[in-house]
Parts: C-alpha cells; structure tokens; sequence
C-alpha cells in the first residue's frame, strides 16, 4: 500500500472524519513525536490538477477547522512506501527543525492579500490627474511623431503607472505589516495582479487586521479588487529548508 501524505500536527491527536483525494478517508499516524495526516493512495503519481491541489488544501484546512493546529503543510503529491521511510528521510535529519517550526506557528495564523487592479481604468484616472502627460499621450494620437518621441511618451506613461502601482503596495504594507510576525511577498499570478503577500499573525490580531483590509479597500474607493484569504495552512511559513 501506497501512502500519501498531507501534513504533520504535534502528538498526541484524535480522529479525523475527513474525505481525502480520490475519496479516501484521512487517516492520522504518529510517528515519534509527530503525527501524520494521510490516505491511502490510489494512484502511483498524483497530477496537479486543480482538483487535486484544492482537495489537498480542503484537509488541511478541514484538519484545522477539528483543531489540528499548528500544523505543517506537506508538499502536493508526497507518497512513501513505509512508515520507516518518513522516520529515516524526514524525522532522522529534520526533527529539531519540525519543532522549531510548530514552535513559531504556535498560536498564529497564515493569510494573505492578493490585490488586482483594472489597468486600462488606472491609466484613464493617472492622465485625469496628470495633464502633462495627456497632452503627451493625445499627441500620440493627432500627430505623427519621431520613434524617438513615442518612446519618450510611452516609458513617461509606463513610469508613471509603476509609481502609481508601488504608492497602493506602499500603502497596504505601511497598514498591514506591522500586524505581521512574517511576511512573505509572492509573485504575480496575471497581468492583473499587482501584489501577493503572505502574512504570519497572531490569530488574536485577525480582526484587526480584516478590518484594516476593510479600511484599505475604502481608501482606494473600492476599485481595486482585494482577495484576502483569512484561513489557510501556513505553506509560506513552514519551510524546512
């Protein structure tokens, strides 16, 4: 039998009543001093596909929903053969480093901020309020300019969009990193996206800190489009390496 496996929580724990991939129930085994989420697996290699990426995310969000916290996410797709294989490549030569991150997961939570704007809006809205830079961007329309001037023009505006970009960054991290123990900045998914940000906090302070998000999209007069994800398992805060 094949195992695949989804996180590690601290010994002792209970039994989970959780569906895993391919309709397996989540088991849990303890070895040493630590507790694997798992099922049996059902296939020799796992495609991640979106299906299987969000059902490996729905257990260990699930898992923590039962009070399976902290818990340290495993990699999507991990299978062993034995348990001895976990001891031998995983507890023998990574142990202290396990503690050491539950020690710092303890009592907090991972969420994040993902935040889109519309650029064609935002450069309607940038020429609205810089007039220099219409009267260059509608010269590129009514006259025929030197290559070298339309380059001019273009990197003019394209600068402008950058600065306008970074003062809303800049303005989320002056409100929302303080809050933070860590802070991890992903990159950007689309064209979109302007930035992705992972924050470790104190579970206490998630009020807080959904209320300023709250206060944010406010300020910018509700034209951006913020995904923020309140719950989820700490994967940018649980790295072993």
């Amino acid at each position: 039998m094949s195992i695949y496996l989804y996180g590690i929580v601290p010994a002792p724990a209970t039994d989970l009543a959780l569906q895993g991939l391919d309709q397996q129930p989540v088991q849990t085994q303890q070895v040493d001093d630590f507790v694997f989420l798992y099922s049996e697996a059902q296939q020799s290699r796992y495609v991640a596909s979106r299906r299987n990426l969000l059902g490996h995310e729905r257990v260990l969000e699930q898992a923590m929903e039962a009070g399976f916290e902290p818990i340290l996410p495993l990699q999507f797709g991990l299978t062993i053969d034995t348990w001895q294989s976990v001891r031998e490549q995983l507890l023998d030569a990574k142990s202290d480093r396990l503690i050491q991150l539950f020690d710092k997961l303890s009592g907090r939570r991972e969420v994040s901020i993902k935040l889109f704007w519309e650029p064609q809006a935002e450069l309607e809205m940038l020429l609205a309020e810089n007039e220099s830079l219409r009267v260059d961007r509608d010269a590129l329309k009514g006259k025929t300019l030197s290559s070298d001037e339309t380059i001019r023009i273009g990197q003019a505006i394209e600068r402008a969009m950058q600065i306008r970009q970074q003062q809303i960054i800049q303005a989320f991290q002056a409100m929302l990193n303080p809050l933070a123990v860590e802070v991890v900045e992903n990159d950007l998914l689309s064209k979109a996206m302007i930035y992705n940000c992972a924050y470790l906090i104190s579970g206490e302070t998630e009020p807080l800190f959904s209320e300023l998000v709250e206060q944010l999209d406010e300020q910018f007069d509700r034209r951006l489009r913020i995904r923020y994800n309140n719950f989820t398992a700490p994967f940018n805060f649980a790295q072993l390496n």
